[in-house]
């Protein structure tokens, strides 16, 4: 599996769209403001990545965490667990860096 592929996805201004995302690359997600890029990005690719990680916990984790709700989408396909960074206000610390700023650092660790 190469590519996310979302079909059907008619969440907030989203209108029953059809994309192909690649796997394994930086993506960027551009368009005019109240385009959709945020409802695609969050409230779809990542909602989804996290509900099904979420369900794929015991009884016991999941009574910790709140579930999402599952997006208005026809059909995803190739999504991995997902995670999302918090945006905050910056450290004034010269040493900082954007993986300690956005704490995706720890995530990252976790994960590698």
């Amino acid at each position: 599996m190469d590519a996310i592929s979302i079909r059907g996805a008619k969440v907030h201004n989203l209108k029953n769209i059809d994309v192909n995302l690649p796997r394994n690359k930086l993506v960027v997600i551009t368009g005019l403001s109240g385009s959709g890029k945020s409802s695609l990005a969050f409230d779809t690719i990542y909602a989804e990545g996290q509900r099904r990680y979420v369900e794929s916990l015991s009884a016991y984790a999941r009574q910790f965490l709140s579930l999402m709700e599952k997006p208005d989408v026809d059909h995803i396909e190739g999504l991995s667990p997902a995670i999302s960074i918090e945006q905050k206000a910056t450290s004034h610390n010269p040493r900082s860096t954007v993986g300690t700023i956005t704490e995706i650092y720890d995530y990252l660790r976790l994960l590698f």
